[in-house]
């Protein structure tokens, strides 16, 4: 018995990573036999239209990278997830709800060592015509340097649910603290302790049960952002970073989402952690590139095919219940976090399944980045970004980063947890 399963890519501007999922998917000519069914697989761009809320949708699995921003695509997700049993790979309600202000919270409720951080009113009140009289009887007069004080100077003022370093503004003195607040206007806005004199910037980006830690440079142009390195960190620090990710996306049912973290003397404190709509871009992950696109593509297929579903509800308490315990250290919390997180992303399961049914994908994966049908995909999106005069530059750089990933999967290729 044949299953095809229709994959919605839910698009902003991005071409470059939706055209490489498409001929990676192509190439890799899938045809799982499962539970007395043959799986096939094939994709759609969603449109955007008015949309009947008792219509049946024809897709197994949507990929969204549009409705963090835009509001009627957001609203279609939320009725599929409720409606239909589309499975997404990121929970619409808690990446609408959850921003980084609520993600803040609930890790700190989990006892994970985030910055010390207060969030202040609106610089710009609600226009609203309310607000003047609800003011007047409720809000408190507060000295803004005294807030900072409390904090720790210095430190960072950026909006509470942005996202993409939008509005985010480093502070060393009153000046600039009180000039940026004024600039902020309407934007709700945290202050948040930097970490100074931090050893490593690391990113992890996990897509399903993968994960892959990243060497960061924010001082850097965006291609030059992630470094090559595999080895910057000590096991024990990437393993704490691996749990804090894991964590993070399993509590919020987040399937593709990047997570800040830095490394001083040793600890590990996350700073930024609800991206649920993560850097995919060919042009600043490069070499990392054909690994994010490979672990999508057998994400996506063992979600359909092991009829994943979306799971609107969160289990809180389980994670509150480790929290709370005073017989654990922060690191044995970690852990247990960890085995609930690796429960809920079907870790196990996604191995052997990839073992049994999709093992040809990376050798295909290979082949496809050696191919001039992916040379294209990076020409294109090269000419796409940069300037005229800096084509021959970029696309030199970026061949050379691709071809030395694909040499380094016959060697001894690292591998990503």
């Amino acid at each position: 018995m044949a299953k095809t399963h229709l994959i919605g890519l839910l698009l902003g501007v991005e071409e470059d990573w939706p055209a490489a999922f498409e001929a990676l998917l192509s190439r890799s000519n899938l045809a799982v036999q499962l539970g007395g069914e043959t799986h096939t697989f094939s994709t759609e761009r969603v449109t955007i239209e008015p949309f009947n809320l008792r219509a049946v949708p024809r897709y197994s699995l949507v990929i969204d990278r549009l409705g963090w921003w835009y509001e009627l695509p957001r609203e279609w997700l939320k009725k599929v997830a409720l409606m239909d049993r589309v499975h997404l790979l990121n929970n619409p309600f808690t990446f609408q709800a959850m921003e980084k202000h609520a993600a803040y919270c609930a890790m700190i409720r989990l006892g994970l060592r985030v910055p010390e951080t207060w969030m202040v009113p609106h610089k710009k009140p609600p226009d609203n015509p309310r607000f003047p009289i609800t003011a007047q009887r409720y809000l408190r007069w507060f000295d803004l340097a005294e807030v900072a004080r409390n904090v720790g100077m210095p430190l960072y003022m950026k909006p509470f649910d942005g996202g993409a370093w939008v509005g985010v503004s480093r502070i060393e003195d009153v000046d600039t603290l009180h000039r940026a607040y004024d600039e902020s206007q309407e934007r709700l806005m945290h202050l948040q302790a930097a970490v100074e004199g931090y050893d490593v910037f690391a990113r992890s980006l996990g897509i399903g049960a993968e994960t892959v830690v990243l060497h960061f440079h924010p001082e850097r142009p965006m291609h030059e952002r992630y470094s090559v390195d595999h080895d910057f960190l000590s096991a024990d620090v990437n393993e704490e970073v691996l749990n804090i990710i894991r964590t993070v996306n399993a509590f919020f049912r987040w399937e593709m989402n990047s997570c800040e973290t830095l490394v001083r003397d040793g600890v590990v404190y996350p700073i930024d952690y609800a991206n649920a709509t993560p850097d995919l871009a060919l042009t600043s992950l490069h070499y990392y590139f054909p690994w994010a696109i490979r672990a999508l593509l057998k994400w996506v297929v063992y979600c359909c095919v092991t009829r994943r579903r979306p799971t609107v509800d969160l289990d809180t308490q389980r994670y509150f219940a480790v929290g709370d315990r005073d017989d654990l250290t922060y690191a044995e919390k970690l852990r247990e976090y960890r085995k609930l997180a690796d429960a809920q992303l079907e870790v196990d399961r996604y191995r052997e399944f990839c073992a049994e049914h999709l093992a040809h994908v990376d050798e295909v994966t290979v082949a496809w980045v050696e191919s001039e049908d992916f040379d294209r995909i990076l020409v294109d999106t090269v000419r796409g970004t940069f300037p005229e005069h800096e084509h021959e530059q970029f696309i030199a750089h970026f061949r050379g980063l691709l071809q030395l990933w694909a040499r380094d999967q016959g060697a001894a290729a690292p591998t990503y947890p």
